[in-house]
Order: structure tokens, then sequence, then C-alpha cells
């Protein structure tokens, strides 16, 4: 009964942590550029009871008796389909209609990367995340620019005041990974890459199986809120169960505590 009453606790526990991952889902399903996870679970290591059955050498395999020890969240896999569309006429909103990642600088001189073009213009003219991170490589907007174009292969122009013929300003390159869902996020719609992820390799839009850019559009976040309510709901039926298994047990040991008196 002790048995039954740890292994339901795995059960339990790893709910809980699916829970928590579905909660943060929903609490982004309004962030530009978040990415859905899904929890994975794996069985855990199984207690071995002995051979049941005719013998090999009869012609007949045994059976193994076996008895498992719960469950356990192997991974949170981060889903990188593309977001739905959203309109916003800004010039300085960008969306990757496609693979890819735009280049962030940090404080401390490291890369970060992220799906969330809402970019704004810091006072220096310089491109930045709503943070105040640069976007790299830096580009920095004339104070006598009157209008921003960036073409679907990452060219940036801009025409200045009294001037007719735009003037080219940079290149908004985009880095890709072998394996995305390696990535480690750190928050602020930031991913930084991990062993698992791979190194970024870098290239400009529409190069390489990397997307092109939008300009004026934002990436939603991909989050569907029905699909979320339906992991939630089976979330808690399997945290019922395995509550209910812990009920069980209990009572069955009261059972026998009675018959020993």
């Amino acid at each position: 009964m002790l048995k039954a009453m740890l292994t339901a606790a795995t059960g339990m526990s790893a709910q809980e942590l699916c829970i928590d991952v579905v909660a943060n889902n929903l609490a982004n399903v309004n962030t530009t550029g978040f990415k859905k996870s899904r929890v994975s679970f794996q069985d855990l290591f199984y207690q071995h009871y002995g051979f049941r059955g005719r013998k090999e050498e009869e012609g007949n395999s045994p059976f193994l008796i076996q008895v498992g020890n719960g469950t356990r969240i192997s991974s949170t896999n981060r889903d990188f389909s593309q977001g739905k569309i959203v309109q916003t006429n800004n010039p300085l909103d960008l969306m990757i209609e496609g693979r890819g990642f735009f280049q962030v600088l940090m404080p401390n001189g490291s890369l970060a990367y992220t799906r969330d073009g809402s970019f704004k213009i810091d006072g220096d003219g310089q491109i930045v995340t709503s943070d105040g991170y640069l976007l790299y490589p830096d580009l920095t907007i004339p104070a006598e620019a009157t209008g921003l174009s960036i073409s679907p292969d990452g060219k940036v122009s801009t025409t200045l005041l009294g001037e007719t013929e735009p003037e080219e300003l940079g290149q908004i390159t985009l880095a890709k990974f072998v394996n995305p869902g390696g990535l480690k996020s750190i928050g602020r719609n930031l991913y930084i890459p991990t062993a698992a992820s791979g190194e970024a390799f870098l290239e400009e839009p529409t190069q390489e199986g990397l997307g092109q850019l939008s300009q004026g559009v934002l990436e939603a976040s991909n989050v569907d809120v029905v699909d979320e309510m339906v992991a939630m709901i089976l979330a808690q039926r399997a945290y019922e169960i395995n509550s209910k298994v812990i009920q069980t047990s209990d009572t069955m040991l009261s059972l026998i505590n009675r018959l020993s008196r």
C-alpha cells in the first residue's frame, strides 16, 4: 500500500508541474512572439519480481513480472510554430515569416535572441527592444529621417528631409539554430543558446531557409486558449485520480491495522 501511495504521489507532483506550464502559456496568450510549451512525461524505474510461465528451453518465453514506480516530467518542449499576424502599421514593428530570430545585444556584451519584433527608437536614434536592448547589428535612424523602410530581405533604408532618394542605413541579419527547442528562455521574450540548441548560424532574411521580414505587423503568441483549457482539464483529472489512489491505499491500510488488533 505504501508503494501505491508513493507511486500516486509522483503522478500528483508531475501534474502540478503540468498545470504550472499551462498557466504560463495562458498568462502569455497576448505576449508578442511568445511560444507555448508542452510537457513530456516519462515512467520511472521498474521493480522486478521474477519470471512466471514455462521455461525458455521448453519453447515459450517466460512472462516477466514488473511493477513501475510512477512518473516524472522528462522535458518541457517549446513549440516554435508561427503565431498569428497582428497588423499595427508601425514602421518599427517587424515579424519574421518563417524560421529565424532577431539578435539582441545584452548589457554584458553577449547576444540573446528573440521573435518579438516590437522595436523602438531610443534617445540616440538606435533601434532597441522594449527593454532598451540594442538590435544587433545596431542601426541608427537619423534625426532628419522622414520615413523608414525595411525590405523583406532585411535592408533598412530611410528618406532624409529635403531628399527624394532613399538612403540605405544597414542590414538586419537573422539567426537560426539546429535545434531551437534547446534554447534557454531567460524572460523578456529572450532566449540564449545552449549545448542542446547548438550555435547560432547568421544569414540575411530569405537566405538558407530563414523567413522574410514583414514591416508594420507583429507575430502574436501561438498559444491556443482552447488547447490549453483541454490540457488543464486532463491534468486536473489525472491529479484527481492519483489522489483517489492515495485515499484508497489509506483505506486499505486502515483495514489491515484493524485486522491486526
